[in-house]
């Protein structure tokens, strides 16, 4: 059937992991993956280079121009070694990868040298990496309550994201915009989402499976009279461009920056476990396989080492496209794998680029909204399947409490060293990570019946 599959295209084949699916389509479902995480996927690194020197200067616009096309080329290169695998590496499930957030935490430090962050990102990739590989003689110690209670902590981590970008976004320090909250970013989110809930009821197949991307084309035409477009920002000099290893020179290995930045690569991988496990139950309706766990990892990891020779920072996962996947239940990876490739041609072509960039962070935000929600339902959803137990219940509650809590304050923190007030302030992720899996170790496994 796999095979039957393959050879004949079918749009109905956009639900099976694999299959041919009609060009135009397929197109449009992998411009909806790229909508939704494009600009998630280039603020990290212009907001490390805000902070990072390069040989003790500022780094220049001229660089920054090239670590941003760099990072899309990137993203489109690992997402294809995660949807399709190399040897042990990629999962195979149709999971796009990007520039992680989750390292700032270490790399957006005043006047930390940037190849000392590259040299950091090359080591702790390899390490993660080989973790993944290693996945079967450790996967016991993350338990399928943990999973669940790290995915929950995903949609709890995210759920501020998207109504920040519903109500006008905030600039690359993460302070709202001076107009945040205004009625023309009210208008144009809110269209966006009663855009997409309409496309959901009322249409069938490929229209249902693109109402993403209906909800943004509505918001951005919605956005025009707004004021909420810039279209100069789409004129650009260079028409061709072409990505260049080692950017900044080459990687610095400084022993302390690398302890560092190895403890945040452990903090991403659970979050890579959660997302894997997300896509797995909430659309294909099953649990994730050893493999898939491993190869998820291994991509993790080795494709950070990769992005750190192009001068880019970790990659990961990205959560957003787990919800859109979980919303739409299209779950094709030739599908997904067209996102992967404009994301590549982005990176060879500034002004697709630039297009790409425009869309206002309000319509953005009245998508994420539903994506977002998606991933907090499908931890509860893994939840409930491992039983409502006295134990889990406790382990469950006490962790989200913490983690929704502890999250909300980040002066809570402030006893604690300055590395782990970065890891833990305003990270629900790693807070229900930690608080679950030592409650999972410390609570009595007598305690399971329902």
């Amino acid at each position: 059937m796999a095979e039957e599959n393959r050879i004949n295209s079918n749009i109905e084949n956009i639900y099976k992991l694999d299959g041919k699916v009609p060009f135009i389509p397929a197109l449009s479902i992998g411009l909806q993956h790229i909508l939704a995480m494009f600009m998630a996927n280039v603020i990290p690194i212009i907001i490390i280079t805000n902070y990072a020197t390069l040989n003790g200067k500022p780094i220049s616009g001229e660089t920054l121009t090239l670590l941003v096309q760099n990072a899309m080329f990137v993203a489109g290169v690992s997402s294809l070694i995660q949807i399709f695998g190399i040897w042990k590496i990629g999962s195979r499930l149709p999971i796009i990868m990007g520039i992680s957030f989750t390292f700032l935490s270490v790399a957006a430090r005043k006047g930390l040298d940037y190849n000392v962050i590259m040299g950091s990102v090359i080591v702790g990739g390899i390490i993660e990496g080989l973790l993944g590989l290693s996945y079967k003689y450790w996967k016991k110690i993350i338990s399928p309550v943990v999973a669940s209670c790290v995915v929950i902590g995903i949609g709890i981590s995210l759920l501020p994201v998207g109504m920040t970008s519903f109500c006008g976004g905030s600039d690359l320090l993460n302070t709202p915009n001076s107009d945040f909250g205004a009625l023309k970013y009210w208008i144009a989110g809110s269209t966006t989402l009663i855009s997409c809930l309409i496309a959901l009821n009322l249409f069938k197949s490929t229209l249902k499976a693109l109402s993403p991307l209906i909800g943004l084309i509505v918001g951005c035409i919605v956005s025009i009279p707004l004021g909420l477009i810039d279209f100069s920002s789409i004129l650009t000099k260079s028409f061709v461009s072409f990505p260049v290893i080692f950017p900044t020179g080459y990687p610095v290995f400084d022993f302390g920056n690398i302890i560092s930045f190895i403890f945040i690569f452990l903090v991403s991988a659970t979050e890579t476990i959660g997302d894997t496990s997300a896509i797995c139950y909430g659309a294909l309706n099953r649990e994730m396989t050893e493999k898939e766990g491993s190869g998820s990892l291994a991509c993790d990891g080795f494709s950070s080492t990769i992005a750190a020779i192009f001068g880019c920072s970790a990659t990961t996962s990205f959560s957003q496209n787990v919800g859109l996947i979980n919303l739409t239940k299209v779950v094709n990876r030739y599908v997904v794998a067209t996102g992967a490739f404009i994301l590549i041609m982005a990176s060879f072509f500034p002004p697709l680029a630039a297009i790409l960039k425009s869309v206002p962070q309000s319509v953005l935000g009245g998508c994420t909204i539903l994506m977002f929600g998606q991933i907090f339902i499908s931890g509860i959803k893994m939840f409930f399947k491992n039983g409502v137990s006295e134990r889990n219940t406790i382990l469950a509650s006490v962790s989200i409490c913490l983690s929704i809590g502890l999250s909300s304050n980040e002066k809570m923190f402030q006893f604690m060293p300055e590395l782990a007030q970065k890891i833990y302030a305003n990270n629900p992720v790693s807070i229900i990570f930690v608080s679950a899996l030592l409650l999972d170790l410390l609570l009595p496994k007598t305690k399971t019946n329902n």
